[in-house]
């Protein structure tokens, strides 16, 4: 192998390890790593992010009741049940990354955990059956689905008296229009990505 190819080699392995684990930053199951599948549009919240979603969460999300609405890699949901939430519910529509998320709640021996398969709006679209403290929404960008995703949140009642909601999106989507009952607590942009905290009033 050339030195040329070793290094090419090199950058792809270190490449697939970055991509291939998500880290779960503290907690019960601190510094733990979870295998994630390669999957196009799947982008796990960044450790820096997820640091500062957890300290702003940090009186809270001590058995609070979680909704991660577009589970992915299941960053978030993984770093709440480390943190001692009461229960977390993923909804995630994609098979292969269902499977992958199924397989590391087992890993964890996770048994309040639980995953809804399917398409996350059509779920939302019903009336909920139980309420959450805190919901979590970090869609694939560029898709169009933070707008119908707050709405069906507000119209079917899954929001519990002064739930949390986080906003992970890309800093182009500026139109939000969000229930006048939401207020925004925390913002903060690091580069193509923002993110906010609104507690529903």
């Amino acid at each position: 192998m050339s030195r040329n190819q070793h290094t090419k080699s090199n950058e792809k392995s270190r490449k697939s390890i970055k991509g291939g684990f998500i880290r779960l930053i503290s907690g019960k199951w601190r510094g733990k790593k979870l295998p994630v599948k390669d999957i196009e549009g799947l982008r796990p919240t960044t450790d820096r992010t997820k640091e500062t979603l957890f300290n702003w969460l940090m009186h809270d999300i001590n058995d609070a009741s979680c909704l991660d609405c577009f589970s992915g890699s299941g960053s978030l949901a993984f770093e709440a049940l480390s943190r001692f939430a009461q229960k977390v519910t993923l909804l995630e529509m994609d098979k292969t990354v269902v499977k992958q998320l199924r397989e590391n709640i087992t890993a964890l021996n996770a048994d309040n955990a639980s995953i809804i398969e399917g398409d996350s709006l059509r779920y939302l679209s019903q009336v909920a059956t139980e309420q959450f403290n805190i919901v979590f929404i970090d869609p694939p960008f560029n898709k169009g689905l933070v707008q119908p995703c707050c709405d069906a949140l507000q119209a079917n009642s899954y929001l519990a008296p002064d739930a949390l909601i986080y906003i992970e999106c890309e800093v182009e989507l500026k139109d939000l229009n969000l229930p006048t009952s939401w207020q925004l607590l925390k913002q903060k942009s690091t580069g193509q990505v923002t993110y906010q905290l609104y507690r529903q009033g």
